[in-house]
């Protein structure tokens, strides 16, 4: 993305009138807040305003397809409408077939796009006021306004991205950590794990994510919801990957972008699987392990061979966070790993305190943790990869810069 059009972005910090004051939305309506949408399929609709309960976000944007998604505030029948350069095609959800309907959580996938192209796009909603056999009844039809993306170049020689950890329910550090960027490029955002204390109903979701992201970059650049410990926490937890679009359907995952090869792993809890605080429902050793046996033939894949750099995102760091059952586990699993293949960089959170770790006896690659939630110690990642060299600026929220390191 050129930096006209990055500065058109910016631009949208303040962002009106198409989402209007989300605060006031009763999203699930007489069903309640702590709600869940899946469960939302026969609520009845609601008397207020039929609209939109978060602009649309892309996920999982690659060279030839990408996810839309956006909520409604009561149950429709929701589509895309994009093109080059015009609104000329139509997207709808599709599943063992039926085209997706009477729902509120929306995600639209967009194939046969073409790499490094421009497009542009809408969603509409058209609201179900009615649905009995044989007796279908539409009501009012919305559109988002009109927003842009483009799809990655595999050819592209360079990458460059934006990297938060650890918000902790702070929604507001969203829009100020990403004005720190100024008009700097970039492709995507990372978000690093532990954007929430714990997972507690979809209204969380709205308000502490999704309405904070789409209000400054999330319509038009894509995000990567890397889960760290507390996203694992909550009785909303086990919801939390519906909101979101990943390869696989798995947390963890990899992508070639620019001249590196991304690695992302779920690194799970930080206390043993049998702490009490989890009640015996958690297995994230074996989630861990099975990890660790993807990652070893991941590292091999010869799709990634041309890759210049190796990178790793991941929020609990194999070094340098204590001596904590989850990253003793990271250290004993993944680091042999790291090693054996040559990671060019670890980037993590979790410890809340930002630092830049150059390589050393414990550790042949760097790695870079970025700070905690508390103002004074928050921290936006600036990372940039081409052929000639891989440089990370963290800058603190005063927008010192705090730490660099080159590859």
């Amino acid at each position: 993305m050129n930096p006209s059009d990055q500065k058109r972005n910016a631009k949208k910090l303040d962002r009106r009138g198409f989402i209007g004051d989300l605060s006031k939305i009763t999203l699930v309506g007489a069903l309640g807040a702590s709600t869940p949408v899946s469960q939302a399929i026969a609520a009845p609709v609601s008397a207020a305003k039929f609209e939109f309960s978060t602009a649309p976000y892309l996920q999982n944007l690659t060279e030839q397809d990408v996810h839309i998604m956006f909520l409604t505030n009561q149950n429709a029948f929701s589509w895309v409408e994009y093109g080059e350069e015009r609104l000329n095609q139509k997207a709808f959800a599709h599943s063992d077939g039926f085209i997706q309907a009477n729902n509120q959580l929306n995600s639209v996938q967009l194939k046969g796009l073409k790499p490094g192209t421009k497009y542009q796009y809408r969603v509409v909603s058209k609201q179900i006021v009615k649905f009995d056999p044989y007796d279908l009844q539409y009501g009012e039809e919305i559109a988002s306004q009109v927003f842009r993306f483009e799809t990655r170049d595999p050819e592209a020689a360079s990458v460059s991205c934006l990297i938060l950890n650890d918000i902790h329910d702070r929604p507001h550090s969203f829009g100020h950590l990403l004005s720190l960027n100024k008009e700097r490029p970039y492709e995507f955002v990372a978000l690093n794990g532990d954007m929430f204390d714990y997972q507690t109903d979809e209204r969380q979701i709205i308000d502490h994510l999704l309405k904070p992201c789409t209000n400054v970059f999330a319509s038009e650049f894509p995000f990567l919801m890397i889960r760290g410990n507390h996203e694992t926490r909550g009785k909303f937890a086990r919801n939390f990957k519906d909101y979101f679009a990943y390869e696989d359907n798995e947390y963890y995952f990899s992508f070639k972008q620019g001249p590196v090869h991304w690695i992302v792993i779920d690194s799970g809890e930080d206390k043993e699987d049998n702490h009490p605080e989890y009640g015996h429902i958690v297995d994230f050793d074996r989630f861990r392990e099975r990890q660790a046996e993807w990652l070893e033939k991941e590292l091999q894949q010869k799709k990634f061979k041309n890759c210049k750099y190796r990178v790793v995102l991941m929020h609990i760091p194999p070094f340098h966070a204590g001596n904590w059952h989850g990253t003793m586990h990271c250290r004993q699993l993944f680091h042999p790993l790291f090693e054996k293949h040559k990671v060019d960089m670890v980037i993590s959170g979790h410890t809340h305190r930002y630092g830049i770790h150059p390589p050393s006896q414990e550790h042949a690659y760097p790695i870079i943790i970025g700070g905690g939630p508390k103002e004074g110690n928050r921290t936006v990642i600036q990372f940039e990869a081409n052929r000639e060299f891989l440089i990370v600026n963290m800058i603190k929220d005063s927008g010192e810069t705090v730490g660099t390191y080159r590859v």
